[in-house]
């Protein structure tokens, strides 16, 4: 069994144990159930086209930061332009939980990415009833059906989606109602990094999709190489949170640009 399937598998029995504990009744009474939501798509076009990334640590990489406050990481993130944050709610994997896009929620006014493995509509609701204005859809763990499914429904609670790929035949996954496609310089099954991979891949979606770049963004040149192949977006966490400050981490890449 590889780490994702492990993921997969103890995902559906957290998501069992939170639905025995929150009804979906109860998470659409939440406070932030009826919010209007912030579009990431817009904000990729209009700031810097980071989605900043807080992340304590990861299958890959084991502890990357178990110090750093999510909300001072957040604002900070958020003052030096990011277009997005993307938050870690996978707890037993990725030391995230959705009590920490909580903490920021009522602060940060930037497009929130839940970031997890989505796998049942019950999540879908969740991640609704915390604020998240956009949803991660992992192609590797669902099938094209689902991902329909889920876009249908996320975009139902005023959500966006992002649909992550990584593979030439999971561009079946990839429908007209998507918002925006994440390609995953790193596989997610052995975990190595190829960015022409990842520009190949981008070559063969659809012209006018909003695509971005997911993982593996080590250097500066990382980003060029990247930004000068016409991705949008670049989604970047461990560059920044394998530093004692992220937020500065943050500051002084921007200001490469």
């Amino acid at each position: 069994m590889n780490i994702l399937d492990q993921i997969i598998e103890r995902k559906k029995q957290d998501v069992s144990a939170a639905k025995s504990k929150i009804t979906v009744e109860k998470l659409q009474d939440s406070e932030f159930f009826h919010r209007q939501k912030l579009s990431l798509k817009d904000s990729l076009k209009a700031k810097s086209g980071i989605i900043a990334e807080f992340k304590r640590k990861s299958p890959s990489k084991g502890l990357i930061n178990d110090e750093a406050d999510v909300l001072e990481v957040a604002k900070y993130y958020e003052n030096c332009g990011a277009s997005g944050i993307s938050v870690l709610t996978d707890t037993h994997f990725f030391g995230g939980s959705i009590q920490d896009i909580l903490n920021i929620r009522n602060i940060i006014n930037v497009p929130v990415l839940r970031k997890d493995f989505m796998v049942d509509e019950y999540q879908f609701y969740e991640a609704k009833s915390i604020g998240a204005d956009v949803v991660l859809l992992i192609a590797a763990c669902l099938s094209p059906s689902q991902v329909k499914d889920f876009t249908s429904l996320s975009h139902d609670l005023g959500m966006e989606v992002l649909l992550e790929i990584h593979t030439e035949a999971e561009l079946n996954h990839f429908n007209k109602d998507i918002d925006l496609v994440g390609i995953n310089n790193r596989n997610l099954k052995d975990f190595k990094v190829d960015l022409q991979h990842s520009v190949n891949l981008k070559n063969l979606l659809p012209k006018d999709t909003l695509s971005v770049a997911e993982s593996g963004i080590y250097s500066v040149e990382d980003f060029r190489f990247l930004k000068e192949k016409g991705f949008n977006g670049f989604l970047m966490g461990e560059y920044f949170m394998k530093n004692q400050n992220p937020g500065k981490a943050f500051e002084e890449f921007v200001n490469y640009f």
